[in-house]
């Protein structure tokens, strides 16, 4: 694959890049899931009304990432990185002292909209830009920040958890961000400023190249084919946060425990890692668009899976073919935009649609956690989802060859 001199030519750049999807991890719903008890029982909520406060802080933090992400095709992204971190570290705080309904969903507003969108926003826009021909590589290794966080945070929280309260924890992280996160991430930005690297709109490491065939965010919402692409691509996401948000149910469901669900997780970083590396060499080979029907498949079969046994072996298995669909997801939908819409409205056309990947997630934890309150099992929900990712895969293969056609931006007049 050639991974070797490609991340020896540009370990700088991909080093910070794997720090910020490190950090991002802070505001992912894998990592604020765990400690989900902790805050309902201390606070008294139920599975429903917790899942619908999370995903209303979701669902406005989506409403201003569509603003906010737009700010990464006009100003500097190091600048942008180091201030996404200082504030991550503010409402980590925040929520280590939070008492009141208000000051939670405040909290939880700001971990998902810096967290969850923005810095990783940041990365995918500043690796498509720095990067041409070996984009997927580019992304590939950059994204291992977050299959490192998902392999080791969650067996050190619950380690913690033992002897430590959930606030004290948050305090810690805030600190660690602070005064650890914060200081790599401005080394990075000054030595990278050093060695030339600029991060100003449309800047490729190589050479000044931005495609001919860019589309603006207007022109995407004219594109049947846009419309057509998404129920399918924010089918993954809405899943995974909404099994992740109530694996404590899950696990209680299933008589596990939670030490050994937590334990799986390095099997889901490593199918992860293992994929999102495939799947950048892939991308460079084959494409995004021809890679887009395949990437669903292993988290259906996953799902159906985990519906039809509570034997402690579907946890592991669920969480490889989970892995799979997720790795490869954070490579071919990253640089599915740019191969259909060009990379000088980058920015602006991805906070879109992650802005509405972040709604769908937003409904997630909200929706199973009511549909659970009204006794429909998490198991007939997780058949039902099955389903309905095979549909999505098929429609995918159907849309294939009007992906593949070139497209010419239409008239906005």
């Amino acid at each position: 694959m050639n991974i070797k001199p490609f991340f020896l030519d540009a370990l700088p750049q991909l080093s910070f890049g794997v720090l910020l999807t490190f950090s991002s991890c802070i505001g992912q719903t894998f990592f604020i899931s765990l400690f989900a008890g902790e805050i309902r029982n201390e606070l008294n909520f139920s599975h429903g009304m917790f899942g619908t406060l999370y995903s209303c802080a979701t669902l406005i933090s989506a409403i201003i990432f569509l603003w906010l992400g737009k700010l990464t095709d006009e100003f500097d992204l190091f600048l942008m990185g180091a201030f996404t971190l200082i504030a991550l570290s503010v409402f980590s705080i925040i929520i280590a002292n939070a008492n009141t309904l208000l000051i939670l969903f405040l909290s939880l507003f700001g971990l998902r909209l810096l967290g969850q969108s923005l810095l990783g926003h940041i990365v995918v826009v500043s690796m498509a830009r720095w990067y041409e021909k070996k984009r997927g590589r580019a992304l590939s290794i950059a994204s291992l920040g977050h299959s490192i966080g998902e392999a080791i945070l969650p067996m050190l929280i619950a380690f913690f958890l033992t002897f430590l309260t959930w606030r004290e924890i948050w305090v810690g992280i805030s600190i660690c961000v602070a005064m650890i996160f914060f200081p790599i991430s401005y080394y990075f930005s000054k030595y990278l400023k050093h060695q030339g690297i600029k991060s100003s709109k449309s800047i490729s490491i190589k050479k000044q190249v931005v495609s001919g065939n860019s589309w603006n965010r207007s022109q995407v919402l004219k594109d049947l084919r846009f419309y057509l692409l998404m129920p399918g691509i924010l089918s993954s996401p809405f899943i995974i946060t909404g099994v992740l948000f109530h694996q404590v149910h899950l696990v209680e469901t299933k008589s596990w425990s939670l030490t050994m669900f937590a334990s799986c997780y390095p099997l889901f970083a490593l199918s992860t890692t293992i994929m999102t590396l495939v799947s950048g060499w892939l991308v460079d080979k084959l494409s995004a668009v021809h890679l887009l029907r395949f990437y669903l498949l292993p988290l259906g079969i996953g799902l159906l899976l985990l519906a039809n046994t509570d034997k402690f072996y579907a946890a592991p298995v669920f969480m490889i073919l989970m892995g799979a669909s997720a790795g490869a997801a954070n490579i071919i939908l990253s640089t599915l935009w740019v191969e259909l819409y060009g990379n000088k409205y980058l920015g602006s056309i991805r906070s879109m649609c992650f802005a509405m990947l972040v709604l769908s997630t937003s409904m997630a934890s909200g929706l199973m956690g009511f549909l659970i309150d009204m006794g429909i099992t998490l198991e007939s929900q997780l058949t039902t989802l099955s389903i309905y990712i095979f549909v999505c895969s098929i429609s995918f293969a159907i849309l294939t060859p009007s992906l593949v056609k070139y497209r010419s931006p239409p008239s906005l007049s």
